[in-house]
């Protein structure tokens, strides 16, 4: 990992939608209801915001959002973490603030005033079998653009890794740019999630071509890396992915991961554990891989530390681990 710059400061930084989750129980039934599909993320408005969040049963409210349970997770395995994203300066915009930072994650980005538009937050119902299927009303975050990006901590990290979600905001395109030029200036790796399938297929060009000009690491899981080349064969599409970038950890659930990097490819297992609650499971793989990744651990260390993170944080309700992960990641066991 070699660098025109000083030595880095942070290990990762992640650059993201600012969200507040608030999780509860679903049956099937209830999705079907309101239209919507399990196991995806919608985009929703302020009102259906408010319709859906009233007739929800009894939730959880956390810190969330895809790149920044990814900082949380990976600042618990002892990396050094940034984050960037835009909150309101009203209640959630605080509740998140907090929680990030009390997770060992450094949070620069100044708030937008709470007149502007409120803190983003995700409604996820959660199914029996642990699926998660998410509705995001996006808030603040649409707001977030290239004035928001702090040129000194991208410069600083050893890996600068961007959400697939933003691609939806359509300022944060620009900045996902402009935040590469400035990781790959330092001599810095920059890495995107596909975050979801059906972000993917809203943006596909648009993410091929992030993928094939700007991004050194890609994360996905199999629907994701089927939406982006658009074929059902999963070999084709690894073989795809791994001649447009120099690493891919590609996730398939219990079926563990695959990463590939030039000629090389890691079979890594999955770690057996109940599933109480997907939601989280690829931020927690990415923050794991990432975590040993930068500390110069082997890609199949690396994604042993995924595969940890993930097992543990899909075990139960929340995305945010609850378990002492370094205790996890050490225990071979």
């Amino acid at each position: 990992m070699t660098s025109t710059g000083p030595s880095p400061s942070l290990d990762i930084l992640g650059i993201g939608n600012a969200i507040v989750d608030v999780l509860a129980r679903a049956e099937d039934s209830f999705l079907a209801s309101h239209g919507m599909a399990k196991g995806g993320m919608a985009l929703i408005d302020a009102a259906q915001a408010e319709a859906i969040y009233g007739v929800m049963g009894p939730g959880v409210e956390s810190s969330g959002g895809s790149a920044g349970n990814t900082c949380a997770v990976a600042a618990a395995l002892g990396a050094r973490v940034g984050f960037l994203g835009k909150v309101a300066d009203d209640g959630l915009g605080q509740v998140f603030g907090h929680d990030i930072r009390a997770a060992g994650v450094a949070f620069p980005t100044p708030p937008l005033p709470a007149a502007k538009a409120p803190t983003a937050r995700c409604l996820i119902l959660v199914s029996p079998d642990g699926q998660r299927t998410m509705n995001t009303f996006l808030g603040a975050c649409v707001h977030f653009s290239e004035a928001d990006l702090d040129a000194a901590a991208i410069a600083s990290a050893k890996v600068t890794y961007l959400e697939g979600y933003l691609f939806d905001p359509p300022a944060a395109v620009s900045a996902f740019y402009a935040a590469s030029r400035l990781a790959h200036a330092a001599g810095r790796l920059v890495a995107i999630s596909l975050s979801d399938a059906f972000c993917v297929h809203r943006h596909r060009e648009a993410f091929r071509r992030f993928v094939r000009e700007e991004a050194d690491i890609v994360f996905a899981n199999e629907t994701e890396l089927l939406a982006l080349y658009e074929t059902e064969d999963y070999a084709a599409a690894v073989e795809a992915v791994r001649g447009e970038v120099k690493l891919a950890c590609l996730t398939r659930s219990e079926h563990g991961s695959t990463i590939v990097s030039g000629a090389e490819t890691v079979q890594v297992a999955a770690v057996p554990t109940q599933v109480v609650d997907t939601t989280g499971a690829g931020d927690a793989y990415a923050a794991g891989f990432l975590a040993a990744y930068t500390k110069g651990l082997s890609l199949a260390e690396a994604g042993r530390w995924g595969a940890v993170a993930a097992a543990e944080v899909i075990s139960h309700f929340g995305a945010r681990p609850q378990a002492d992960l370094k205790a996890l990641v050490a225990n071979r066991g």
